[in-house]
């Protein structure tokens, strides 16, 4: 599947589009780390630049104390896992390296949650708590529901390109000799057997 189509499948759930769409028409500035699926120059950089902003983070975090000390971390944890799992998703290029980045982000969020609604007390604490684990899992259930949509949806296409090919096949069967032959050399280039 082409990435494209797998950023647009994902949609807003996941990646905002606009960098990309950026990238494509070469207006530099909002381009992702990551350029090109399989790219590792461009992905270490992307993991390293994670790394720098992090640390960078992580040192105006020690200047606070307290629970918004924690949650300054929490939200520097939170952005460097988003950009390291975006990095790598778009190295892999996969269905599954998408659908585990979209995980973890949701896993690092959920602790950013956490930190943000330690700062809280009694039943306003509680619910807070709730809400971020039902942020959680809604997140989650969305990715996987997603990449099960996709899925289908690939195996759905396969299947109605190969019906497509058996009836071009039959219809070859109507001519004999080399115009068979040629009628069956056309269908295995149209469908790409």
């Amino acid at each position: 599947m082409h990435r494209s189509t797998l950023l647009i499948l994902l949609g807003s759930a996941w990646l905002s589009i606009a960098p990309l769409q950026a990238q494509a028409q070469g207006v530099g500035g909002g381009a992702h780390p990551v350029d090109a699926a399989g790219n590792k120059a461009a992905y270490n950089l992307a993991r390293d630049t994670a790394a720098a902003n992090y640390k960078s983070a992580r040192a105006a975090c020690d200047a606070i104390t307290g629970n918004p000390k924690d949650v300054c971390i929490a939200d520097a944890k939170a952005a460097r896992v988003r950009t390291e799992e975006e990095a790598d998703a778009y190295y892999r290029n996969t269905l599954k390296a998408f659908t585990q980045s979209r995980l973890r982000i949701a896993s690092a969020n959920f602790d950013r949650d956490k930190a943000r609604c330690n700062a809280l007390t009694g039943n306003d604490k509680d619910v807070c708590i709730s809400q971020a684990k039902a942020t959680l899992i809604s997140v989650q259930a969305d990715a996987k529901a997603d990449s099960k949509t996709i899925e289908a949806r690939a195996d759905a296409r396969a299947d109605k390109q190969t019906a497509a090919y058996k009836v071009a096949l039959e219809k070859c069967d109507a001519f004999a000799g080399a115009v068979k032959d040629n009628c069956v050399s056309t269908a295995k280039t149209q469908f790409g057997k």
